[in-house]
Formats: structure tokens, C-alpha cells, sequence
């Protein structure tokens, strides 16, 4: 079986395709993968490196929710199609919802990692303006969800908000994320500690509300999804904000080995989104088996049920109360680390992941053969 997989290189969907593609191609699948977004540095490629059976096609085109490089979404559509006319896969496994449209006759897999509407829904309260860049927008996604053979969300919530934000596909399928454990130190000695991963600027991420109370305990915060080219050599500043008992250190990008290391160490992660259709991070955290305080939002508390903690949405209050108490309590911040840490292992390990695209691939490729 032959994949052609599209993924961008400036978001957690990377971390994806990396587990995804890796998958794939373990189990003989071959792989054609193309990027979009920046060109990709060394170290985000390095992964790559071994993998028989994975072609790479890098290109630079813009994301479909980039206003100012609107004409890359026609152009890049173009690109597409001549690659699959030369190249033939049996699949296409599209990681962006416009793709949906394209005028090939091969299965298009579309998955639902995020989009424009949904997130200004959650972050502004309302829906966007109907601006005529907007309006061109909705339109594409709508023409991809309704065009593709398959349209797939990461929770039952992404899947209900596309249909709330669009339309409805002709078939459906929530297929959890999934990493691979084997990338996580869940038994390193925990510093008493926080972690959080955002930008301080991100109102999506809002880890912002770390900083608006003092806490007990010393908080780090990294950044991450930056949409700007990160650097060659990662960012090793630390700038620390003490105000009184205020303790919290905020750094720049870090590398895979350095933000895992990260995750071993802290005792407790907390996941501030506001939008999160997902979440790799928290993904990653309790695989390292941190305590998982979450924003009460729906789609952390489908993914996360009684294993995390929540404080009240999108209160700093209520989330320094919680982080209060377990700090008092560090037999119960164990408690939930473990329980955590049982319930990514077993729901969102990417094995399954892979088993579930596999049968996926085979379903659609069935439906074509009957209908030929």
C-alpha cells in the first residue's frame, strides 16, 4: 500500500506525522510524505533518517488559515494534484481540511486537527467577522469536508464542532492521537514541581493564567508552536518572574530531549488551553507520568475523564486552588500521576493509532473496489 500523507511544519501536527508516518512505514507501508509551511531545519527531519519505504517533498507553501498568503492554498492544491497523477498512491491521508476537494480519484482520508472557526469560537466567545477573506475560508473547509471519502477528528468534540462550524461528512471517525511511550522516562525522581507549555501570548493556550496568582511550588513555562522559523540552535534563556513567592521561569523552544526531560522531572503539568481539540503536550506529560491539572473544557475531560484534576474554565483562581491542594497532598499528586499515566498508555498509545488508520485505509479502499 502506497500513502501519500500532508502534514505543516509549525504545529503539534508535526508530532503527528512523525508518530503516524513512523508507524506506517514499520508496518511496510509506503510513505509520501509532503510538508507545508516553512521549509523544515535539520533537527525536525531527523527522525527521517533510516526510515526505508518514506519519501520526503518539503515545500514552503502557506496554511490555509494564513490570510496574507492566501493564493498558496489554489496553488499548493495544484502542486498536489500533479504529485498524485505522477505518483499514484493508493490513499491520501490529508492532514488539512481543504485538501478534501481535490479533483483525483483517490480516497481522501481528511483529518480535523484544528480550524479557524472552532478556535475563534472557544477563544473570542463568538463566531469570526464574515470578512471576505472569511467567508472564502469557510468555504474551502467546507467543500473539503464534504468532498472527502473520509473526514476523521481527534475527539468526539472536534468532530461535533466541525459539524456545528461546516458541515457534515459523508462518513465519520474519531481516531485518538497517539506516542509512542517508549520516547518518556515515567520513572525519573520528580522535582516538586509545574510545567506548562504555551506561549505567553497564545489567548488559545492562555498558560498566561499561571502568572496571575502566586503558587506554592516553582512553575516552568515553555514555549512551543512558535509560527515564526525556530532557531537552528534551540533557545537555553531562561528569564525567571519572582514577585514575592511568584516563582515562575519561562523558556524558549526547547529541543525533544530537553522538553522530555522537562516532563520527567515535573511533578505536575497543567493544561491551561482554552481550544484544544487534542493536545500532544498533555499527551507527552502524562506519558512521563505528571499529575494532569486540566482546564474544565469539553474535549480535556473526554480525553482525560477521572484521571485528571480540573479547575473551573479558563480560572486563574480556581487553578491556583488546585494546585494548592496538591501541593499539600503529594501522595495524591502521585495518585494521579499514575492514574494518568495508566490511562494514555492504555487509550492513546500510538499502536492503536496506527491499527485504527490501517483498517481505515483498508475500508475506503474496499468501498472504491466495490463501487468500480
Amino acid at each position: 500500500m502506497h500513502v501519500l500523507v500532508t502534514s505543516d511544519t509549525l504545529s503539534g501536527v508535526w508530532t503527528y506525522t512523525r508518530e503516524l508516518v513512523t508507524g506506517l512505514v514499520a508496518r511496510g507501508v509506503r510513505v509520501t510524505l509532503v510538508s507545508f509551511g516553512d521549509i523544515p531545519l535539520s533537527h525536525q527531519t531527523a527522525w527521517m533518517d533510516g526510515l526505508r519505504g518514506l519519501q520526503y517533498r518539503p515545500t514552503g507553501f502557506g496554511l490555509d488559515w494564513m490570510q496574507e498568503r492566501e493564493q498558496d492554498v489554489p496553488e499548493s492544491a495544484a502542486f498536489l494534484t500533479a504529485l498524485i497523477h505522477e505518483l499514484k498512491p493508493d490513499v491520501l491521508h490529508l492532514n488539512q481540511l481543504c485538501y478534501g476537494n481535490l479533483k483525483v480519484r483517490v480516497p481522501r482520508i481528511v483529518v480535523a486537527h484544528g480550524d479557524l472557526v472552532s478556535w475563534w469560537k472557544a477563544v473570542h466567545g463568538h463566531e469570526p467577522n464574515g470578512s471576505r477573506w472569511v467567508q472564502r475560508y469557510r468555504q474551502i473547509v467546507t467543500e473539503g469536508i464534504c468532498n472527502a471519502s473520509v473526514l476523521v477528528a481527534p475527539t468526539v468534540w472536534m468532530l461535533d464542532s466541525v459539524r456545528a462550524s461546516y458541515s457534515r461528512a459523508r462518513c465519520e471517525r474519531v481516531i485518538y492521537n497517539g506516542r509512542n511511550p517508549i520516547f518518556f522516562n515515567p520513572f525519573a525522581s520528580k522535582d516538586h514541581s509545574i510545567l506548562a507549555v504555551g506561549r505567553l501570548v497564545d489567548a488559545g493556550k492562555q498558560v498566561s493564567l499561571l502568572t496571575q496568582h502566586e503558587h506554592p511550588l516553582p512553575v516552568c513555562i515553555v514555549g512551543s508552536d512558535d509560527p515564526v522559523r525556530t532557531p537552528q540552535v534551540p533557545i537555553r534563556a531562561e528569564v525567571k518572574v519572582s514577585t514575592g513567592d511568584l516563582r515562575v521561569a519561562l523558556k524558549g523552544p526547547q529541543t525533544d530531549a530537553q522538553l522530555r526531560a522537562l516532563y520527567s522531572r515535573a511533578a505536575i503539568y497543567v493544561a491551561t488551553s482554552r481550544y484544544e481539540p487534542f493536545g500532544m503536550a498533555t499527551l507527552e506529560a502524562a506519558l512521563s507520568r505528571c499529575a494532569i491539572i486540566a482546564n474544565d473544557i469539553p474535549p480535556l475531560r473526554e480525553l482525560w475523564g477521572d484521571s485528571a484534576l480540573y479547575f473551573s474554565a479558563n480560572d486563574a483562581e480556581s487553578l491556583a486552588a488546585v494546585i494548592k491542594r496538591l501541593s499539600t497532598q503529594r501522595d495524591l499528586c502521585r495518585g494521579y500521576g499514575n492514574r494518568v499515566y495508566q490511562r494514555a498508555r492504555e487509550c492513546f498509545n500510538s499502536n492503536r493509532m496506527i491499527d485504527q488508520y490501517l483498517q481505515l485505509y483498508r475500508d475506503v479502499l474496499t468501498t472504491r473496489a466495490a463501487a468500480a
